[in-house]
């Protein structure tokens, strides 16, 4: 069994940072593709940045590309959002997502996620 934990939410002013941290339990995490997923009120839950093991390629949602940056620490067992620039609109709960093997965006695919962590960026 495979837990995913999210921290480092919280509330900023826009123009502001955040780093979003999520702490994976279970072996063999550096052979698990991560990826981060937010939804806002009302909204589905959407990609947003995505890391494959397989070559440490990264992925990003074209609203979130040039501000955000995901990473990981596989001693750690951790992956990070680094959120900077933030907006009003990205605003939501963030959550962290995962699978063995393959990265997947689509929310429906990935088999493990986090319970999630708020995000609000003031205007």
């Amino acid at each position: 069994q495979v837990q995913l934990a999210e921290s480092g939410g919280g509330l900023v002013q826009a123009g502001g940072s955040l780093r979003l941290s999520c702490a994976a339990s279970g072996r063999a995490f550096s052979t698990w593709s991560m990826g981060w997923f937010r939804q806002a009120p009302g909204k589905e839950r959407e990609f947003v940045a995505g890391t494959r093991w397989s070559d440490s390629s990264t992925y990003y949602a074209d609203s979130v590309k040039g501000r955000f940056t995901i990473s990981r620490d596989n001693a750690k067992n951790t992956v990070y959002l680094q959120m900077n620039s933030l907006k009003p609109e990205d605003t939501g709960v963030y959550y962290c997502a995962g699978n063995a093997g393959v990265l997947y965006m689509s929310p429906a695919r990935n088999a493990y996620w986090g319970q999630g962590t708020q995000v609000t960026v003031a205007s």
